[in-house]
């Protein structure tokens, strides 16, 4: 049985490799996870014994196929739990991170698919992150853009937000920027910071906000909409 501590290595070289590309440096993922290095060469011994990841000298770690099967459950367990939490527990967007992230190693597969069967077996959570099917396929690679990289008069759909920084979430509530809503970029100024419009009226943001904002152009988003249910009730 693995610890929750491995269980969490494994889903953050998982995420590591699907933004960087495989083998992810042992340093990124100290980074990551908030640990030392000799820390994570350690970690790295014993997921390597257990087939878990294989690691190439001077390059990194990569997950093996038993290991990113685990990753990718675990993640099905996050969004499936930060679901279930906005939508019938009355949580906030801005809470539901921390909670999954302990919640997440503890719960049956009984307990997971009744969550999904009440649910509406949902395609994305609530900041529009995929959640993986019941067969534990990694979802399609991402296919969004940052905010901050589309041009000036551009029309985008808001399509994920980072779940992390719950400054942030609460920011871009109240800004109304959530998953399934357009954009227009009204303006992108020198000192860092993006301008954008939707129904509502404007809003400005600064870079490194825009930079976590996963958009579609709106002119050829011909995949179907997340449900914002979750956002749309903050």
């Amino acid at each position: 049985m693995l610890s929750d501590v491995m269980e969490d290595y494994l889903k953050g070289i998982y995420e590591l490799q699907r933004e960087h590309g495989a083998p992810v440096k042992p340093s990124l993922i100290a980074d990551s996870l908030d640990v030392t290095a000799p820390t994570v060469t350690s970690m790295m011994e014993k997921l390597e014994d257990r087939g878990l990841v294989a690691r190439e000298k001077y390059k990194g770690v990569e997950l093996t196929d038993e290991g990113e099967t685990v990753a990718v459950e675990i993640i099905r367990h996050h969004r499936l739990l930060e679901a279930f939490l906005v939508d019938h527990l009355d949580y906030e967007w801005t809470e539901v991170h921390e909670e999954a992230d302990v919640l997440e190693h503890h719960i049956s597969e009984e307990f997971e698919a009744r969550i999904a069967e009440r649910l509406g077996d949902p395609a994305v959570d609530p900041h529009g992150d995929p959640i993986p099917e019941a067969t534990l396929e990694p979802p399609a690679a991402d296919e969004t853009r940052p905010l901050a990289a589309f041009p000036v008069g551009e029309c985008v759909v808001v399509a994920r937000v980072r779940d992390r920084n719950e400054d942030e979430l609460e920011y871009l509530a109240e800004a109304g920027i959530v998953p399934g809503r357009r954009l227009v970029i009204e303006e992108k100024a020198p000192i860092g910071m993006v301008t954008v419009s939707h129904d509502d009226g404007r809003q400005d943001l600064p870079d490194e906000v825009a930079e976590t904002i996963g958009a579609r152009a709106a002119e050829t988003d011909t995949q179907d909409q997340p449900d914002t249910r979750h956002a749309s009730e903050l």
